[in-house]
This record gives structure tokens, sequence and C-alpha cells, in this order.
């Protein structure tokens, strides 16, 4: 399989990241990058079953399973000076 980040390619998204790597930075970045997207592609090879929905994890939040949602209130901390005092 070719790499499909060529050297090429990963200089000019380098130059738009504003990136300073030296050469062997460089090299073993794009390797990097080269073998994820391998492991990518292995990972859409899988073939699932089309009756599974598509989910952005594999854990299922049910009502039944999941702990109540906490109460989002606004505490004010007891000393904002003594952490405003420890900055410079």
């Amino acid at each position: 399989m070719t790499e499909e980040i060529t050297p090429e390619i990963f200089e000019h998204l380098v130059e738009l990241a504003a990136l300073h790597l030296d050469p062997a930075q460089s090299e073993y970045l794009r390797r990097q990058l080269n073998n994820q997207l391998k492991a990518i592609h292995e990972l859409e090879a899988i073939p699932l079953d089309t009756r599974v929905p598509p989910a952005s994890h594999g854990v299922h939040y049910l009502p039944e399973t999941s702990p109540a949602l906490r109460c989002d209130a606004w505490q004010p901390y007891p000393d904002p000076g003594g952490i405003l005092g420890a900055g410079p």
C-alpha cells in the first residue's frame, strides 16, 4: 500500500500549520500519521451488522442504568483574594 501522506503533502500541511520541524521530526511524524491512517482503513474494512445503529462510543446510556444528573449550581469560592494573591 502506498503512503497517503507523501513528503510533498506533509510539507504542505506543515506549512499550513506554521510548524517548524527538523527533517527527523518531519519524517517521524509523517510515518506516524500514515500508520494511523492505515489503522483507520483496517477498522473501516471490518464488516458491521447494518442493524446496529452508529454510536460515538460503545456504552449505552439508559435511564435505568445511568446516574441522575447533578444539579449544576454556581457556588462562590470562599477566598478569591487568596487565589488571586498567589499569582504574579
